[in-house]
């Protein structure tokens, strides 16, 4: 979304949502402008309702009321339903970007193989703990859903979410092979191996099946992704 960025209202369902100060991030006027954290109001009821009972079945009437405004502030905000499911959409990418970000961090310190092992391991817990929330398993199916309707939206949301995550991954491989760490020669596929050996099996199910990962899957998950990653990867004497 294009101008400066509000911080995303807090959330408790692991979604981070980023939404502009103003529509299309700028001051569009008095009568627009937000004096009361409506936005960020208006902004969480809709993502709740639009999770739970999807975009058609949604009306400006059921948002207004679960933000406790009226349905001209949310007009005054958002302009319509759809630049409101438009803005929420492209918002809720600030999960990708924030997990994206952190993954240099994810590295600091490793300097030999059984620091690399625990690091990997612990990047692919976390990576799918997130891509495995319930709430974020509903946004896939939200915009999925909408696709037909919204192909460009759609688009957009996989290139500022899992496409990020993935060139995030594909910068982080690139650094391993350059401290020879690993042997890397196509830093993209490494990213695409590591990110499909731990996610699609439980995010192909996910999707139409949400459930909670019990522990004991999620071990036998992460532990073979990363087996299978170093056995690939590992530089050879």
């Amino acid at each position: 979304m294009a101008g400066s960025a509000a911080l995303p209202p807090p959330s408790d369902d692991g979604l981070l949502l980023r939404i502009s100060p103003h529509p299309r991030g700028r001051d569009d006027g008095p009568a627009r402008r937000d004096t009361g954290g409506r936005r960020a109001a208006i902004a969480r009821a809709a993502t709740d309702l639009f999770l739970r009972q999807g975009y058609q079945a949604t009306s400006t009437e059921q948002i207004a009321s679960a933000a406790a405004v009226s349905k001209q502030t949310v007009y005054n905000q958002f302009g319509d339903k759809q630049r409101l499911f438009e803005e929420i959409v492209l918002g809720v990418t600030a999960t990708a970007e924030a997990f994206a970000a952190d993954l240099p961090d994810t590295m600091h310190g490793v300097s030999g193989p059984t620091e690399l092992d625990a690091a990997l391991r612990a990047l692919a817990r976390r990576y799918l703990a997130v891509v495995m929330t319930p709430q974020v398993l509903a946004l896939r199916r939200l915009v999925i859903s909408e696709a037909t309707r919204y192909p460009e939206l759609a688009a957009a949301y996989y290139e500022r979410g899992p496409a990020r995550v993935l060139a995030a991954l594909g910068v982080l491989f690139a650094g391993l092979d350059t401290r020879r760490l690993l042997r890397v020669d196509d830093p993209g596929r490494a990213a695409a191996d590591f990110a499909f050996l731990l996610l699609g099996r439980a995010l192909d199910e996910g999707m139409f099946r949400p459930r909670a990962l019990p522990t004991a899957e999620i071990d036998a998950t992460v532990d073979h992704a990363v087996d299978v990653v170093l056995a690939t990867y590992r530089r050879r004497a």
